[in-house]
């Protein structure tokens, strides 16, 4: 079990003076933690100075990066064994984090899983059940909240993959993910989550996207069979349907018929030379560590 003297709390934060003096009191009064790192990812209000008058050690960026980018600060910079990462807006609670980190140990990565009530929206709210429900299917592992900003992790774990997190707002779901993948033990422990200050900064319409290319894009790396082969059996299926109506209805087989099936066995070819690719980067990373 970890404990908050080996603990690291990384808070990336823009343009969060109204509420980062609470987050970093609160957090102070959660534990012993062995330090607050908040990253202040160039803001142009006066977060960083509140930060560093509640008690944390502020690291800024010179101009605004990215919150993945600001995360990937926090990873490089922290001294702790593990790593607790949550927003700077106030929506998690810091009573929560010694239970995420009290599984550390047990589990490589816990992540704090939100109450569907507390999205902001039915839209947004409707977006992150879908992209739940993807993620558990293509990983088969169940995926209570891929977006949550509130995770503990060894630091190792964290260095493992940063160099896969993209600088944007869906850096939270690629560390889900690629722990996942890479068998690592992962944890979703249900937190409360309370009203942001603020306004947020993700757009559903422009951000909801990118979730999904990056959930496709991280399954694709490990385990490219869960992609290539539905895709190889929906071109395998429509091919050899479409042949059965053309017969019944034209008595020969079409040129787009015989196409779709030769599609089909090329995507299913693709996918077991990028699983072969997949197998070998995979051997690599193990011999790496020995």
């Amino acid at each position: 079990m970890a404990e908050p003297t080996d603990t690291s709390v990384v808070i990336p934060a823009f343009n969060e003076a109204a509420g980062i003096a609470a987050v970093v009191e609160g957090v102070r009064q959660a534990g012993p933690w062995r330090e607050i790192l908040v990253i202040d990812d160039g803001s142009t209000d006066d977060t960083a100075d509140r930060a560093r008058a509640a008690g944390a050690l502020v690291v800024r960026q010179p101009y605004n990066k990215g919150l993945g980018a600001a995360i990937k600060r926090g990873i490089r910079t922290a001294a702790g064994t593990h790593l607790l990462v949550m927003d700077g807006d106030g929506q998690h609670r810091p009573e929560d984090a010694r239970r995420l980190v009290a599984r550390l140990g047990e589990y490589d990565l816990v992540v704090g899983a939100r109450p569907a009530a507390t999205q902001a929206t039915p839209g947004r709210r409707l977006g992150n059940a879908l992209l739940n429900q993807l993620a558990s299917r293509l990983t088969a592992h169940r995926v209570a909240d891929l977006t949550s900003g509130f995770r503990a992790a060894r630091t190792e774990l964290l260095r493992e993959f940063v160099h896969m997190l993209p600088n944007g707002f869906s850096s939270a779901a690629t560390i889900t993910l690629a722990a996942i993948k890479a068998g690592y033990s992962v944890a979703f422990e249900p937190t409360a989550a309370r009203q942001r200050q603020g306004s947020s900064k993700i757009r559903f319409a422009r951000d909801g996207f990118k979730f999904w290319l990056i959930l496709l894009r991280v399954v694709t790396i490990y385990s490219p069979l869960r992609i290539f082969v539905p895709v190889s059996l929906l071109l395998l299926g429509g091919g050899l349907g479409y042949a059965f109506w053309t017969i019944v209805t034209e008595t020969n087989v079409t040129d787009t018929a015989a196409m779709l099936i030769m599609l089909s066995v090329l995507v299913f070819l693709i996918g077991l030379v990028s699983d072969q690719i997949a197998t070998l980067r995979m051997d690599a990373r193990g011999r790496g560590r020995e």
